[in-house]
């Protein structure tokens, strides 16, 4: 009796727990949430003045030269952002990250909070972020 219990407890208690290590950052986590950037494709930022922000329904980042902005649609762990909206001046050192982070939200990355940090991921490109103030 006891172990036809315990086999029915562990069939009712594993998708629960399935459920919880499998799920990815909730809009929740995200939206209204200010962030910096940690790590551009692996390396560090070149300013270190940079910001993202999500708020509801928009995304603008910045990198220490150029602000971008977008529309912004969160559909499970995907980021939908478009279109992209960029100031364009020419700030020496900057640009090549501007771009990487410019593509990366072109292409409606994915999202996940890992050990308290932001990792987005697409087109290529990553970027790991830390939590600022909300």
């Amino acid at each position: 009796m006891q172990t036809c219990m315990t086999k029915h407890l562990i069939l009712l208690i594993a998708p629960l727990l399935a459920a919880c290590a499998t799920a990815g950052a909730s809009t929740a986590q995200i939206e209204g949430s200010k962030w910096t950037f940690a790590q551009i494709d692996g390396a560090v930022p070149v300013s270190g003045q940079t910001s993202l922000e999500i708020r509801s329904g928009q995304i603008d980042a910045y990198l220490g030269c150029n602000g971008m902005g977008s529309n912004l649609t969160i559909a499970g762990e995907k980021l939908i952002v478009g279109p992209i909206i960029s100031t364009r001046m020419y700030c020496d050192g900057v640009m090549d990250q501007e771009h990487a982070v410019g593509r990366l939200l072109a292409a409606s990355p994915t999202f996940k909070i890992v050990d308290g940090k932001l990792v987005r991921q697409g087109g290529g490109h990553r970027a790991v972020l830390q939590r600022t103030g909300d």
